[in-house]
């Protein structure tokens, strides 16, 4: 069977890799991030959307703007099967539980999760009720808006570690959807900051949205120089928390502007 191609195949592919969203009933593909990369910020407005529409629907018909919050993010928990916070678990209890290069990736490959991994989730929760209620109680709009500009700016920025980085396991999800060109993530990287302008930028001021992107570029160069300190490569937990982590640091940026 030959393999489709174009943007609504890379697009379909983004949304089976990243959510559980349904994407009808085309064959399924090998996962390809150079593909991936380039239709993602397209994907990750589809797979935000209802759970950014869910918090300004709930705040706007008078929900208590954290309940609404709290809604919206075990939406955002479904709609992405739990992608970023296993991931963001996973690569806590690795990083920090282990001694040795060996015993951070025997950790990382265990679905259990310790207390590291407990924290880092607990705590990428709460920052995401917390702050967004915070602003869904004045401005349910803007909640909505920079909090998909941060969800697409977060999954898009997290493919720089494949893009710089080899893959440490020959058998893992990362290896086989293989390396992301650079040309590919530049492609993508435009997109997604090109959406938060016009996502967040009616929220928040120019400085703001600055400060956004240089959030995002120093959290991606720190967690990229950790990952190749730690276990001389990336895996797929390691890609997935950092879309975890630039998504709040650019949720972070923002709220102080809005």
């Amino acid at each position: 069977m030959t393999e489709e191609l174009g943007l609504k195949a890379d697009f379909i592919m983004a949304l089976r890799f990243f959510s559980r969203l349904p994407t009808g009933e085309t064959p399924h593909q090998v996962p390809d991030l150079g593909r991936i990369a380039m239709a993602l910020p397209l994907a990750s407005v589809a797979i935000g959307i209802g759970p950014a529409l869910l918090l300004i629907g709930g705040a706007l018909i008078g929900l208590p703007a954290y309940f609404a919050a709290a809604l919206a993010v075990g939406a955002m928990v479904i709609a992405s099967g739990a992608m970023a916070e296993d991931a963001l678990a996973d690569a806590a209890d690795g990083l920090f539980g282990g001694h040795t290069v060996e015993r951070r990736l025997e950790i990382m490959k265990d679905s259990r999760h310790g207390t590291y991994g407990v924290a880092a989730l607990c705590l990428f929760v709460l920052l995401r009720v917390t702050g967004l209620g915070a602003v869904a109680a004045i401005n349910p709009l803007a909640a909505g808006a920079i909090w998909l500009a941060a969800s697409v700016v977060g999954r898009s920025g997290a493919l720089w570690l494949p893009a710089a980085l080899p893959p440490v396991r020959r058998d893992g999800a990362s290896a086989t959807a293989g390396r992301v060109p650079a040309r590919s993530f530049a492609v993508g990287a435009v997109f997604s900051v090109v959406l938060l302008f016009l996502l967040a930028g009616p929220a928040a001021s120019i400085v703001g949205l600055g400060a956004a992107v240089i959030a995002a570029v120093v959290v991606i160069a720190g967690w990229t120089a950790v990952c190749r300190q730690m276990v001389g490569g990336q895996t797929g937990d390691l890609i997935g928390a950092l879309g975890a982590l630039v998504e709040i640091a650019v949720l972070t940026a923002l709220l102080g502007f809005v």
